[in-house]
């Protein structure tokens, strides 16, 4: 748990975040350390024993999701698995939780310390909008809302298609200067923080914090790009009591 990150937010005392790291946990290779995904091929019981390293290590009860890529998000219930990329949840001590391993976890809260969510973006989610999806559903003003960017593929690491690039630029032109020309023609690297700062402006969130991060190169992090059979990390946000 001494490993694990905190974000660097000013989220007000109540608002409480955790990103799990691979330390602390009872999976063995390929998923060595503390996987908490349940759908990655993993001894089940290994991680039903990481997940209650993650509940005695934290004051708070997860909602897990069944992440799809997609953008539907739910309100958390610890009690069920939704099929969704995002949540939020106003009852303390039930943290909005999602399951990475390269795309971007991102947390949010306001400065009342009123209401919390987290969405998974892997890069079909950010261009469909989950994070606007998330907005919604939190129903905040757009400066009262903080946001913070966990974890996620770097952009020296995310080599992309034409397709992708075409996606976030047909709905948002500025998205362009998040990509550069890669090495191997006809491709792209991406800056998913950038692509995820341009559609929160482009809604007033302005309050936008963390990044720079690279999970491909952080042997801290489960990491898809850099191992196909691997486990996957957790970014957490909660009120507490």
């Amino acid at each position: 748990m001494t490993n694990w990150l905190k974000p660097d937010w000013p989220a007000p005392a109540r608002v409480k975040a955790c990103v799990t790291t691979r330390d602390g946990g009872f999976s063995l290779p390929p998923f060595e350390g503390l996987n908490l995904g349940s759908h990655v091929g993993d001894d089940p019981l290994a991680v039903d024993r990481n997940r209650q390293v993650l509940t005695s290590g934290l004051a708070c009860r997860p909602a897990w999701l069944s992440q799809v890529h997609g953008v539907h998000v739910v309100q958390a219930d610890p009690g069920r698995v939704d099929e969704a990329d995002a949540s939020w949840t106003a009852e303390p001590g039930v943290a909005s939780a999602v399951l990475t391993a390269d795309c971007l976890p991102a947390l949010f809260c306001d400065r009342a310390g009123t209401k919390v969510a987290a969405a998974h973006a892997g890069w079909r989610g950010l261009a469909n909008g989950v994070l606007e999806a998330t907005l919604d559903a939190l129903a905040l003003p757009a400066d009262e809302v903080l946001v913070w960017l966990g974890p996620a593929i770097g952009p020296a690491a995310f080599e992309v298609g034409p397709e992708v690039r075409e996606a976030f630029v047909a709905s948002h032109p500025e998205a362009d200067q998040a990509f550069r020309p890669s090495v191997n023609q006809g491709k792209h690297m991406a800056d998913i923080y950038q692509l995820a700062r341009i559609r929160l402006a482009a809604r007033g969130i302005h309050a936008v914090y963390g990044g720079g991060f690279c999970t491909v190169s952080d042997p801290r992090f489960y990491s898809y790009r850099r191992a196909s059979r691997t486990g996957r990390f957790a970014s957490l946000v909660w009120l507490a009591d």
